[in-house]
């Protein structure tokens, strides 16, 4: 059956208008494209790739806007399959969003003939365009004057002058855009010669030889211009009819002729630029220094700049680190009275153990790491929005640079040393796709604190606290403190090679070109940065959270089935029954005549007889407890994996840690205390549990842990990816499983070659 849409909601369609927000990076784009659609957008990757894709739908008047903010960008010339998602979408080549009715274009008042560039190449799309003077308040301040009537009827198109974190001429854009009607068009421009267009059509008969629908003339144009760029690539790999052919004699003709590829382009459009501009943009006769020149002696110099940028980071990471401490303890104490709810309504069985370990967990494993993804996201919104973002790449450029990275790749890094989970959502801020790729695959080697129980376990168990340097009879550097930096440095010494490795061999190229231009400092806007770190926060619980929720309920249901429970559940219910009657016992005690001395004993007798017969039933409780997650998928699974692990210095109690932890790292801890029978509530530096895995054994008698053992599992754990959070946080900003799978192989890997050699060679000094 075919619906037929009504009178109304066809005119409801024909007033609807796709609208492609488009700038140079700095130029407040992202101020402007919240300011327009209210704050109401839908943000996530665009299909197939790592680029993030925000639309806003709004109505103005009586016509419906989806607003579509496209990646900043210099120009639209594309080296890879991110940079070619701008032209796809412009063209309307890209699956989920229509051809955009208009383009929105946004520019740097202030540095406009710079910003003319990528203008031009949009205008030869032959859409409609609306340029957007933004920050016009920061070119009058260094006393530029633009004649914008003037300007738009030289490019006869609509020029609207705005200050985006002000909120100043954002309603006569929106004028501007409802004057353009759907389905209209321009001419585009023709600014190369005539050899140009003539080896244009030379090339198009060509490609129409292979397929059937010829390219868009602004395709071919980028195929012709762009030595090396992302659409020669594409033809190269579909095209098999010596369609190169002929493009590399088409490029010789050209130079020839005088007109350079890809030197022609850059010449035409800035030519262009300055003629446009010519009566319509006037500077200062005296070049002024801005504040902005004035802070940046300081803040890009060499060393003071350098210094400034680490104090700044330091404070930072302290703060993602410590201020998250608060509102994650307020979480987890949430969580506890939350349990302890359902634990009083529920009585113990399956449904409780789904609601509690499964359910409430999982919801708390998402949870967890809001406080931090907040925090850093709050501080990277703050930096973005002042200006100083880009000054932190250009610093730290030249460093990260030798590893093939870009500056840009610092902050994610750093990050990642609280958790990974925020710093690979924090590399949203490269552009460069192999670049971004590359820091979220080696972030997860930076040691978070949830490895930190795991360290503080095995160290305070085996490692002497030996003192090796102290100040007024405290110890300053110790054994026990060297072992801790170490494994906490581990892994970022490996990310280095695999940094190195992954740039050279799994993406090759030269690392871009950092190309970017300092914005003026400003202060930031609380409307954008609220917005972000919101933004930012509803998508990890939105979609991230979901993945991580149902990796915690698997895993509660491999620990869980296929055991008897029925026993476990009995005593659960006796000690609850005790519990109640000791807090009636603890209220007669309170009011007791203390002139009855006998019935005051009597209570106290009776309390005593039921707190040794609690006492017994928590013993009996864990021990049951330790046999059911032998026998259940999770300790299958350990015993399974036990002849793999054994080369470790590992038994399958360990394997099953390991296993179980894959949620987070640190259930590792509670699970080792489920097993040797301590119940899952114990902490790393409960004693009795450092002393059960001190006197645990194999079958033949002899211990199973000693230094090498713990060294070997603390240098896994330090190098392994068991961090469920992270792997779909992968998945999510990656658009991809291929990403977390690779992550997690290579990972894994090196994490077991590391602890079997730190086993096997250690073992040959004991």
């Amino acid at each position: 059956m075919i619906n037929t849409p009504t009178v109304q909601e066809a005119s409801v369609q024909q007033k609807k208008m796709t609208i492609a927000i488009i700038g140079n990076p700095n130029t407040g784009k992202s101020t402007l494209f919240n300011l327009l659609s209210g704050g109401h957008a839908h943000i996530g990757n665009f299909p197939g790739v790592t680029v993030e894709k925000k639309v806003g739908s709004v109505t103005w008047g009586d016509r419906q806007i989806d607003l579509v903010d496209l990646p900043g960008t210099y120009s639209l010339a594309p080296r890879s399959i991110d940079e070619m998602l701008a032209v796809d979408v412009l063209l309307g080549r890209q699956k989920g969003v229509p051809q955009p009715d208009a383009i929105i274009c946004i520019a740097d008042a202030s540095n406009l003939e710079r910003n003319l560039y990528l203008f031009s190449q949009i205008l030869d799309l032959s859409i409609p365009v609306v340029l957007v003077l933004n920050m016009y308040d920061l070119a009058r301040s260094r006393g530029i004057e633009i004649d914008a009537q003037a300007l738009s009827q030289k490019l006869n198109v609509p020029v609207v002058c705005t200050e985006a974190h002000h909120a100043k001429g954002v309603n006569e854009l929106k004028a501007a855009i409802l004057e353009i009607g759907t389905g209209s068009s321009h001419q585009p421009l023709a600014l190369f010669p005539e050899v140009f267009y003539a080896e244009r059509k030379l090339i198009r008969e060509k490609i129409q030889e292979n397929q059937e629908n010829s390219p868009p003339d602004f395709l071919v144009d980028r195929l012709l211009l762009d030595v090396g760029g992302y659409v020669e690539s594409y033809f190269e790999h579909h095209t098999h009819n010596g369609l190169m052919d002929d493009l590399h004699e088409s490029r010789s003709r050209l130079k020839e002729a005088g007109y350079a590829v890809p030197a022609m382009e850059a010449r035409m459009r800035y030519g262009w630029a300055r003629e446009v501009l010519k009566d319509v943009l006037q500077h200062p006769p005296d070049q002024r220094e801005t504040a902005s020149d004035k802070i940046d002696r300081w803040l890009t110099h060499r060393i003071f700049g350098f210094l400034f940028f680490f104090v700044l980071m330091f404070f930072v990471f302290q703060s993602v680190f410590t201020w998250a401490g608060p509102a994650m303890d307020l979480i987890e104490t949430g969580q506890g009275s939350i349990e302890g709810v359902v634990e009083s309504v529920i009585s113990p069985g399956p449904l409780r153990s789904l609601v509690v370990d499964g359910v409430i967990a999982g919801v708390g494993g998402v949870l967890i790491f809001l406080p931090q993804i907040v925090i850093l996201y709050f501080f990277i919104a703050v930096l973005e929005d002042s200006g100083y973002m880009a000054r932190a790449a250009f610093i730290m450029d030249r460093l990260m640079r030798s590893l093939g990275l870009s500056g840009k790749s610092f902050i994610p890094l750093m990050s990642s040393f609280a958790c990974a989970v925020p710093g690979i959502m924090a590399t949203r801020v490269i552009e460069n796709r192999h670049e971004r790729l590359t820091t979220i695959l080696v972030a997860p080697l930076m040691s978070c604190s949830a490895r930190w129980p795991v360290y503080t376990l095995f160290i305070a168990a085996f490692i002497p606290n030996i003192a090796y340097f102290t100040i007024a009879g405290s110890p300053v550097v110790t054994l026990q403190g060297m072992v801790l930096f170490a494994m906490s440095s581990i892994g970022a010494l490996i990310a280095i090679p695999v940094a190195w490795f992954l740039k050279r061999v799994c993406f090759k190229g030269d690392v871009a070109p950092f190309v970017m231009e300092l914005p003026g400092y400003k202060w930031p806007s609380p409307r954008n940065v609220i917005y972000r770190v919101y933004n930012r926060a509803k998508s990890f619980v939105v979609k991230a959270g979901t993945l991580i929720f149902a990796t915690s309920i698997i895993i509660w249901a491999a620990g869980y089935f296929p055991g008897d429970h029925s026993e476990q559940f009995q005593i659960q219910n006796r000690i609850e029954a005790i519990d109640a009657s000791l807090s009636e016992l603890d209220e007669q005690i309170a009011a007791a005549d203390e002139d009855k001395p006998a019935a005051m004993k009597e209570l106290e007798s009776q309390k005593e007889v039921l707190a040794a017969e609690q006492s017994a039933l928590f013993e009996r409780q864990n021990h049951v407890s330790s046999q059911l997650v032998e026998s259940s998928f999770l300790g299958r699974a350990g015993h399974w994996i036990e002849p793999a692990v054994k080369p470790l210095g590992w038994d399958w109690k360990i394997g099953v840690g390991v296993i179980a932890s894959f949620p987070a790292r640190e259930v590792i801890i509670s699970t080792l205390g489920t097993i040797y029978s301590l119940g899952g509530d114990v902490g790393e530096e409960d004693e009795s549990l450092i002393g059960s895995i001190r006197s645990a054994t194999w079958p033949d008698g002899s211990k199973v842990f000693n230094v090498p053992v713990a060294i070997s599992i603390m240098v896994f754990f330090a190098l392994c990816a068991q961090c469920a959070a992270t792997l779909m946080v992968m998945r999510r900003e990656t658009n991809s499983w291929f990403w977390p799978v690779v992550s997690f192989t290579y990972m894994t890997t090196l994490a077991y070659v590391g602890a079997l050699i730190s086993y096997q060679v250690g073992m040959l000094f004991i």
